[in-house]
């Protein structure tokens, strides 16, 4: 049983971010407990079921899982790689470009990538080339940044990093317009904007490398959806001797000291109070600095900064279970992105509307299937999609201080927003209203309630020039014993989050973030195609089937 008594570290909040920090600090030793205001752990990464079927809000897909690739070491370097499960998706198609009447894929590969893009775009070959080439190079050397220590790499870190040194400053419009002219190659390039919520004149183009040069390797899906990332996670800290409680929302972190510059613990929402020699913040810094601490204890330039800070922008997520063959009717493990053939920049003004009951449809959609990612989640007959479709919290700002009880108008404003999505995606599945089971619509409300982020946002701070690498939040706070992890202070994402709980934890201990990854021959990160089952272990084969078997007694019951 784990005595609340002599805490070295609480963790407020079981992101991805929280809980590796987790790892890393109660594998060195420390008695620490996580404090999670949801009934289940896990932040965006969590999942949740609708009729018994499993969802994911928060993890799309996962990239970098190769052999030496950082999402991998990261796993197994946390010593959790053995409890977890990845399917490739699609390789010749894991992004699906739905731009306009064109359909263009994006393949698994870098060199496919060139390969396929330059014969559709014959006229841009020879730039595109040296396009690909500069985000290889601007990402690679991102990546080198963290890693850098001691006299030498500080000598030579102006050469090693020399191309992230001259586009670091530019935004993704200015850099692809150097190269590419071809509009529809540059909304195809483009077509991962979604992936950090800014158009091409706002996004860092080194950012935009980063997210392109993640899946440069593919993209993968966790056996047991985003769900089963924590659950490894939870148990590893559990087996440290340390805690994870749920439904434990925090009302303040407690502070001592000359004008209370010291955390020394935390009030939870019922009064109880836990204290603790130090406390990380998984939550963003609107939350931990204007909520959880109060702007009164803080100096006067981190609360302009606060005042001035943006979060990134929020969604619609429509959850559907369908009674329907969906990869009879043209889906795959892959994902599809949809949006007009237009200016990305224009497209997303009007995504960004406040009016966004105007018209019949989203113009831009995100659609995954979840099934077809994870067939260990099929059951031979339904099919779980989540649809997506980005906009601006203050489209909802009438509904944020209702109850938990929620109006008619609220549930209205509901339908209609359900109704245009279904509209969108009938285009990609044909009928597909005709084969609804069930369906759920999460809304910035949702997020606000259930992930407890700022506006409901979906990255944490807006990932824009000024708030992002040397800009963002640090890790330590000006306040004595308090720490921050999670996507506004690393990078965004489930494997950006996770390196930034990384980096706090490496913070606390007084050393380097790579010496808490811990090499281990024994963790060995297993992956499977998700459209290939011929090499299946018998133990996956055997789940299938038990998925599949349990359907059919039910249906046989009912």
């Amino acid at each position: 049983m784990f005595d609340p008594k002599n805490i070295d570290t609480i963790i407020i909040g079981s992101g991805a971010g929280g809980l590796s920090a987790a790892i890393c600090l109660s594998r060195a030793g420390q008695r620490v407990l996580v404090l999670e205001q949801h009934d289940v752990p896990g932040g965006w990464c969590h999942s949740f079921y609708l009729n018994g079927h499993r969802f994911t809000p928060g993890v799309h897909y996962v990239g970098l899982l190769g052999e030496g690739e950082s999402t991998r070491e990261l796993y197994e370097g946390l010593g959790i790689a053995n409890d977890l499960v990845f399917f490739k998706m699609n390789a010749k198609a894991y992004e699906h470009c739905w731009i306009g009447d064109e359909r263009i894929d994006l393949p698994a590969d870098f060199d496919e990538l060139y390969d396929t893009l330059s014969k559709r775009f014959p006229h841009e070959k020879k730039n595109l080339k040296k396009y690909l080439k500069t985000v290889k190079q601007v990402s690679h050397e991102l990546m080198l940044i963290p890693k850098m220590n001691g006299f030498w790499d500080n000598l030579t870190i102006a050469w090693r990093t020399r191309h992230l040194g001259k586009y670091g400053l530019f935004s993704l419009k200015t850099v692809i317009d150097w190269y590419i002219k071809d509009p529809l190659l540059k909304g195809v390039l483009n077509i991962q904007c979604g992936d950090h919520g800014l158009p091409p004149s706002k996004a860092s183009f080194p950012l935009h490398c980063a997210v392109m040069a993640h899946y440069f390797s593919g993209g993968f899906y966790p056996m047991g959806g985003g769900g089963a990332i924590v659950k490894a996670m939870t148990n590893a800290i559990k087996r440290n001797g340390s805690e994870v409680q749920t439904s434990q929302g925090v009302k303040r972190i407690l502070l001592e000291g000359e004008k209370k510059k010291r955390a020394i613990g935390v009030e939870l929402a019922d009064g109880e109070k836990i204290y603790a020699k130090r406390v990380i913040s998984n939550a963003d810094p609107g939350i931990t600095y204007s909520k959880l601490v109060g702007e009164e204890n803080l100096s006067a330039k981190l609360v302009k900064r606060l005042h001035k800070t943006k979060y990134s922008c929020t969604s619609l997520m429509l959850f559907l279970t369908v009674d329907m063959d969906v990869s009879e009717a043209g889906l795959d493990s892959g994902n599809i992105w949809i949006m007009p053939n237009a200016d990305m920049d224009e497209f997303y003004e009007e995504m960004m509307t406040l009016d966004i009951q105007r018209g019949d449809e989203f113009p831009g959609l995100f659609v995954s299937c979840t099934t077809l990612k994870d067939p260990s989640s099929f059951d031979g007959r339904h099919h779980c999609i989540e649809a997506i479709t980005y906009i601006n919290h203050e489209s909802f700002e009438r509904f944020k201080n209702e109850e938990t009880e929620r109006s008619p108008a609220y549930l209205k404003f509901k339908e209609i927003l359900t109704q245009k999505i279904l509209n969108s995606l009938e285009k990609v599945v044909p009928e597909i209203t005709k084969h609804i089971v069930h369906q759920e619509l999460g809304t910035p409300i949702t997020n606000e309630f259930y992930i407890n982020s700022t506006n409901g946002s979906v990255y944490g701070t807006e990932k824009s020039f000024r708030q992002i690498g040397p800009f963002a939040f640090s890790p330590k706070s000006e306040i004595e014993n308090l720490y921050l992890c999670g996507a506004s202070i690393m990078s965004h994402g489930v494997a950006g989050a996770g390196y930034s709980g990384i980096q706090t934890a490496a913070k606390i201990l007084k050393c380097l973030p790579d010496d808490l990854l811990i090499a281990d021959e024994s963790q060995q990160m297993r992956t499977y195609f998700a459209e290939d089952s011929s090499n299946y272990p018998e133990w996956i084969k055997n789940k299938i089937k038990v998925k599949k078997d349990k359907r059919l007694k039910r249906s046989v019951v009912n």
